[in-house]
């Protein structure tokens, strides 16, 4: 997904497909974010957008309502996506310098996610403060997007989603309500001379983007592997500055009305041995699993 809102003069992106053959230059976009133009002339400024998520290894109960998780006993974590693309910001830093600010939305626990992430190597943090994460990806796009709005950043990042909800939306909905350019699910960045070219993986082969700055990326799994905090990068954490700010959310556009747990899978069937089995497991797999 390119993301790029229209009617507004910005000769700025480029895509090629298998490294080789130019698909399209685009010359429309409407650009919100103050302009920063980055041309590798002064430090970098990288804004990561992070977000709370429950461990993946986390045993998922259904909370008594039906229609949310039970996280009284869960562990919370960054949400992987973005430890790769803050690993990515990092890199960026040591390579071109420049800072690290993390921006995050969520309660007050939300804090423990925003001193890994300066462990990790960001410099700043920004912790936009609500009662709980919305679970409109809108709601959430609007919050960060309105506390962008006129910040000077180059690069923007994001995981390409969250491990939670899979919803893959708040990135690209906040670069286009900021009216720039989003690269979505890259497993390269190279940022020299004023761009960054990003790099996409698709079947049979790979996208490459070149664009100018101010511009938002999201990351995949292949982006970078993420670095471990030592114990004092965890010390040093504490002495960073977070700026903490109460965010009041738009009304959400989605409502949750049930949430499930997967059917149990059915056993299994053992139909008989060698080649005389197949016409019996053909059958099955057209007329009861409906897969042929």
């Amino acid at each position: 997904m390119i993301s790029l809102l229209s009617r507004k003069e910005f000769p700025a992106l480029t895509v090629y497909h298998n490294q080789y053959q130019m698909i399209s230059r685009t010359r429309e976009s409407l650009c919100i974010a103050r302009i920063s133009r980055w041309e590798g002339r002064r430090p970098l400024k990288v804004v990561v957008c992070v977000r709370r998520v429950p461990d993946t290894a986390a045993r998922i109960r259904i909370a008594s309502d039906g229609k949310s998780i039970d996280t009284s006993d869960a562990e919370f974590v960054i949400n992987p996506y973005e430890e790769y693309a803050l690993e990515q910001a990092v890199q960026l830093k040591e390579k071109l310098g420049g800072d690290v600010t993390v921006v995050t939305l969520g309660p007050e626990k939300t804090t423990q996610v925003i001193m890994k992430a300066l462990a990790l190597g960001a410099d700043k943090a920004v912790h936009l403060k609500s009662d709980k994460t919305p679970e409109d990806p809108g709601s959430i796009a609007r919050a960060l997007a309105n506390e962008l709005k006129g910040s000077e950043f180059d690069v923007l990042l994001f995981g390409k989603k969250g491990v939670d909800d899979d919803n893959q939306q708040v990135g690209p909905m906040v670069a286009e309500l900021l009216g720039i350019p989003c690269i979505t699910q890259i497993v390269k960045l190279d940022v020299s001379d004023g761009r960054g070219v990003a790099h996409r993986e698709v079947e049979g082969g790979s996208i490459t983007v070149e664009t100018t700055f101010p511009a938002a990326f999201t990351a995949e799994k292949d982006l970078t592997i993420p670095r471990y905090a030592s114990l004092r990068e965890l010390v040093a954490a504490r002495k960073k500055p977070i700026i903490v700010k109460d965010v009041q959310l738009t009304a959400s556009s989605l409502e949750i009305v049930s949430v499930q747990n997967p059917p149990p899978r059915p056993p299994g069937k053992i139909v008989g041995k060698g080649v005389d089995a197949v016409p019996t497991l053909v059958k099955l797999l057209h007329e009861e699993a409906k897969v042929i």
